[in-house]
């Protein structure tokens, strides 16, 4: 049951009954509000009725958030990924998952989740004992215990997450939007993931936990389902005048991880799929917003490995896969990129995580074995309450240069976020100048790189 009113005092306000939260959906559900006033603050409370006997409620849960604009204001969201990894959970002597409440504070329009919100093979313990003596502890539940095979510890991951008193408030105020990536279900899977020598799983079947990863994902997730397809992940989100947010799936559609340097495409180099290929360049192209933003699960220029094939080959996990010209999955990409040159499509900023470590990219065809590109920047941020690594890799097919990047000293790895080294990204864009500001941010909220871009 759910109320809301443009009004603190929630006078007068609207009331809409939602569907039946029932143990088939995990006790979720949504609720989709319509004919919202633009730019407009709106509060609003939510209760559940038992059904039971008809007449008990629950405690009511209070929000707000402002909806989009219709006209052109400043716009400022928030980003980054990876979500109580490696262990890392929800520690009551540290504050909990402390950068949620730095994110708050900067009072966004949004924040963007670029995936790993969860991190459903990271059992989280009572205790981890760091390099330098000291322990690192964790509030525990059963599902958070092992790995998720089951649906309902899929579900049990993303409840654990709520039990931090900093992420309901960051939801209570922040809207949404999510996109997911590997620890969804597992580390690196693709369809090729060969779990039968792996004594942590009792479930061998890949194709099984990603769906039971994927339903858990979808019933958490505060995104309306495709009415195209009700397990459909990529979408565009318009955000008034001056901002489209392009969320693409780099999971979803994969084939196999595999060593990634073959010469044309083929059913094996499948990465985004030809579907959402030409969905995001239509919608690119049609695209009369400011500034379009890509949201992406991985980076496009850092070599991600995935250990090695049967053969003893190098497996990769991302797009990247070394030194050379456009193979295997970068063939997908070299086409949108070119694609996008040919329609000139401008004042486009990629944003990503994944790599646990904040970082600016620039791309350029002067620097590129591949050419046929305009110049782009890459944004990456992270993690969000979990291990941090790096620096990784760069390759050279897209021409990136690091700009800036702040990870842990050589030689460290898997840091705490007690550390200190966990990373967010803000975006402000201006409606006078139409120029947009990125921002880096460390756990304390401050700023540790700053670009701002001009339209072209």
């Amino acid at each position: 049951m759910v109320e809301w009113a443009t009004t603190e005092s929630m006078q007068n306000p609207r009331r809409l009954t939602g569907p039946h939260a029932l143990d088939l959906s995990g006790f979720t559900t949504r609720l989709q509000l319509t004919e919202l006033p633009p730019d407009q603050q709106i509060f609003y409370r939510v209760r559940f009725l038992d059904l039971s006997d008809g007449k008990t409620l629950g405690e009511p849960v209070s929000g707000k958030f402002r909806t989009a604009p219709a006209s052109r204001r400043s716009v400022r969201f928030v980003w980054g990924g990876d979500t109580v990894g490696q262990g890392y959970g929800i520690n009551p002597d540290f504050g909990g998952m402390r950068i949620y409440e730095t994110m708050r504070r900067v009072q966004p329009d949004f924040f963007l989740h670029s995936g790993d919100t969860i991190y459903a093979d990271n059992p989280v313990p009572a205790e981890i004992k760091l390099p330098d003596g000291s322990v690192w502890r964790n509030l525990t539940t059963a599902a958070k215990s092992k790995v998720a095979e089951t649906l309902d510890e899929f579900r049990g991951a993303y409840l654990y997450n709520l039990i931090d008193k900093n992420v309901r408030a960051f939801n209570a105020e922040v809207p949404q939007l999510w996109q997911w990536d590997d620890h969804e279900v597992l580390n690196n899977w693709s369809p090729g993931t060969d779990l039968s020598s792996n004594a942590r799983y009792s479930e061998k079947s890949i194709a099984l936990l990603a769906a039971r990863g994927t339903r858990a994902f979808l019933e958490h997730a505060p995104m309306a389902y495709s009415p195209v397809d009700a397990e459909r992940v990529y979408r565009k989100i318009s955000y008034g005048p001056l901002l489209d947010v392009f969320l693409i799936d780099m999971r979803s559609y994969r084939a196999a991880n595999s060593e990634n340097r073959q010469d044309a495409e083929a059913p094996e180099t499948v990465f985004l799929g030809e579907a959402q290929i030409q969905w995001l360049v239509r919608e690119l192209t049609a695209s009369r917003a400011s500034w379009k933003v890509i949201a992406s699960d991985m980076p496009i220029g850092l070599v991600i490995g995935d250990g090695r094939d049967a053969t003893g080959r190098p497996r990769y996990e991302a797009v990247a896969n070394g030194p050379g010209p456009a193979l295997g999955r970068e063939l997908e990409i070299a086409r949108i990129l070119r694609s996008l040159k040919e329609q000139k499509v401008r004042n486009m900023v990629w944003l990503t995580a994944d790599v646990h470590y904040a970082a600016a990219h620039h791309y350029h065809p002067d620097r590129a074995k591949f050419k046929d590109f305009d110049p782009f920047w890459e944004f990456v941020a992270g993690p969000l309450n979990a291990g941090t690594f790096g620096p990784g890799q760069t390759d050279e097919t897209f021409g990136v240069e690091v700009a800036f990047y702040k990870a842990p000293q050589p030689g460290a790895s898997n840091l705490p976020p007690s550390a200190g080294l966990q990373f967010f990204g803000e975006v402000a864009i201006d409606p006078a100048t139409e120029a947009i500001t990125v921002q880096l941010r460390d756990l304390a909220g401050a700023s540790l790189y700053s670009k701002t871009l001009t339209r072209s």
